[in-house]
């Protein structure tokens, strides 16, 4: 492996009470945003509603005013209105959170689009319609889900390394969880399904980089670390890691943040996702989980295998 260090030697864990700061600010500005926006800002799969996808003869992009205004007087109050792909496409996804049965919010939708708009034609592309029912048990799914993913982290960890250590790691996973979450709840972002197939990708990413931290650790434990207390020796191990984590953190945002830049507007949200989870993921491992691995073992004494 390449090392982009050579015998690193930074006291991650010397900061740590700095971070809890960091991080208990960031959590209450995410609590904060939820009460400012009066909740999460729920897509169609979780509450319901219409989407339409359009494709027009011209471009549309400086009209996409007009288009929201005339949507706007079928009083299904504010669509999201946004573009698809690349400018040329001339492509449209209009939501409209309203619950209603088969294509009536569809043929509303193109009827005052093709009265109100008659100079650009369109064709409908897609049409998504999620009802009251199917919309309440994506959103337990969902939930569950995330739920089922702390649970067996924590079974996993507990067996492979100790009770404690999984407790640390799904630590670091909620306070990640909460995090991404909070950035989108500030930009006021839509919570799809597809932003929660985003932070099952992050959990999986940040408890990757935790695990190898931990492997670590108890490889160094296990040895009979001889350079001081449990703090020292996971401090060392972080630093014995430290390469592996940035050539692995750069390489994934490389990827998401082209994705971000070049995807279009439909997968923004997905990329935005990903990207503030693989950089809080990393954060975690080392200014939540670890000290909190610390604390742990300054209470009860974690015994070496």
């Amino acid at each position: 492996m390449i090392d982009i260090f050579r015998s690193p030697n930074f006291n991650f864990l010397g900061v740590r009470k700095y971070m809890y700061f960091v991080s208990g600010f960031l959590i209450l500005a995410t609590f904060v945003s939820l009460i400012v926006n009066h909740g999460f800002n729920l897509a169609i799969d979780f509450v319901g509603g219409t989407l339409v996808h359009l494709k027009f003869e011209q471009p549309v992009d400086n009209d996409i005013a007009k288009i929201r205004t005339l949507i706007n007087k079928l009083g299904y109050g504010e669509p999201e209105i946004k573009t698809l792909g690349i400018g040329h496409h001339n492509e449209l996804q209009i939501t409209v959170k309203k619950k209603a049965e088969g294509s009536q919010i569809r043929d509303q939708i193109q009827s005052v689009l093709k009265s109100g708009y008659p100079q650009n034609s369109f064709e409908i592309l897609k049409q998504e319609t999620v009802g009251a029912k199917v919309s309440n048990e994506l959103a337990w799914n969902a939930m569950l889900a995330i739920l089922l993913s702390w649970i067996a982290i924590i079974l996993y960890i507990a067996v492979r390394f100790k009770f404690p250590h999984g407790i640390a790691a799904v630590a670091g996973l909620i306070h990640d969880c909460i995090i991404t979450t909070g950035v989108f709840t500030l930009r006021n972002a839509e919570i799809s399904l597809s932003f929660v197939a985003a932070i099952l990708t992050v959990i999986g990413y940040s408890l990757n980089d935790t695990i190898v931290v931990f492997d670590r650790v108890r490889e160094n434990h296990n040895k009979g670390f001889s350079a001081g207390s449990f703090e020292n020796m996971i401090n060392a191990s972080i630093n014995q890691t430290l390469s592996r984590t940035i050539i692995t953190i750069l390489t994934v945002l490389f990827v998401v943040t082209t994705f971000y830049f070049l995807g279009g507007e439909a997968t923004r949200d997905l990329s935005l996702a990903m990207i503030v989870g693989t950089i809080v993921g990393t954060y975690s491992t080392y200014f939540v989980s670890s000290p909190l691995l610390l604390a742990w073992n300054t209470k009860w004494p974690i015994k070496a295998h």
